[in-house]
């Protein structure tokens, strides 16, 4: 007979102790001196971006005869809302004058209105019809497509100043000067950047979405309207937003082609307001006043979707 002779395994408290590994403290970030340099530079980069934007805000709220007696002061001086008052017209001539204004009468309301027609109409057709070039740029096949659009591309090189001039005589032999349709229809059509823009993501639907509709009897046109044009809902709303705030900022060419309040939009009604000037001096608290008013709506759209843009910029592979 054999016997079998075991030996004592460790006590299980040991053992199990043993075999648990020891958990290891995780280490500490050390802050470097190049993380302290970058963060003491974006912090540099944001208030040169934000100082601007505060210190039209503190001469909004400051009154004309506090801002020259202590144009240093990073605070708002005699702090009043007055100027806002002027700009919406809810203020007096009399109190106006007295306030450092000059006591002409603005119709800010008919100029937000013509603001919101032109860059609606500019936005509408220029998403359109981009939208139109761009799928044909990018799905159909016709002879000479990239050389034509090589050609436009290059478009993008020529500064928009050099079209002021022939936009001009074609507003004028169409009689649309001073008129809200004069003012948009130059850019209602189409940008080189919007087709571009767009010819990036159709270049990127499959071709097998198409072809499956084509196949069921669906038109090029219907193809275009109910299938493409749904499924770059995304780079078409930021283009659009895109648009809207260019629009919207565009200064010169209504100032070249509107010559009263019916055409005259925000940008331009800004320029007006500086120039009528009492004897004292400009009047700075209401022109900022008019300009935060103004630029308000673009910035809180662009704020409110910031990062579809980003996205949609990232998706197309445009750096």
């Amino acid at each position: 007979m054999t016997t079998t002779v075991t030996t004592p395994s460790a006590a299980p408290g040991r053992a199990g102790a043993d075999s648990v590994p020891k958990r290891r403290s995780a280490p500490k970030k050390r802050v470097s001196a190049g993380r302290v340099a970058a963060w003491v530079a974006m912090a540099l980069i944001m208030a040169f971006t934000l100082l601007p934007f505060y210190w039209v805000l503190r001469t909004a709220l400051s009154s004309n005869a506090g801002i020259y007696a202590d144009p240093a002061n990073p605070l708002p001086v005699d702090l009043n809302f007055r100027a806002f008052a002027r700009v919406f017209g809810m203020q007096s001539t009399e109190a106006a004058i007295a306030d450092g204004g000059s006591g002409a009468e603005i119709n800010f309301w008919l100029y937000l209105r013509n603001s919101i027609i032109v860059s609606t109409l500019v936005t509408v057709g220029q998403v359109f019809f981009s939208a139109m070039a761009a799928y044909s740029f990018s799905r159909l096949r016709w002879k000479g497509r990239d050389a034509v659009f090589a050609i436009f591309l290059a478009a993008l090189m020529v500064p928009s100043i050099f079209t002021l001039l022939p936009n001009f005589v074609l507003m004028k032999q169409l009689r649309l000067i001073d008129t809200l349709l004069g003012v948009a229809l130059p850019t209602m059509l189409m940008t080189p950047f919007a087709v571009f823009f767009l010819r990036q993501f159709f270049m990127n639907i499959p071709r097998e979405l198409e072809e499956a509709a084509l196949l069921d009897g669906a038109s090029k046109t219907r193809v275009f309207l109910t299938l493409i044009l749904p499924m770059a809902k995304a780079p078409i709303t930021t283009l659009g937003i895109l648009t809207y705030i260019t629009a919207w900022n565009d200064y010169f060419w209504p100032l070249l082609v509107s010559y009263s309040g019916s055409s005259r939009v925000l940008t331009v009604a800004l320029a007006v307001f500086k120039s009528q000037a009492p004897q004292t001096g400009p009047d700075w608290s209401g022109l900022m006043a008019a300009t935060l008013v103004a630029a308000l709506p673009m910035l809180l759209l662009f704020m409110a979707f910031a990062r579809r843009i980003v996205n949609s910029i990232g998706f197309t592979g445009i750096k």
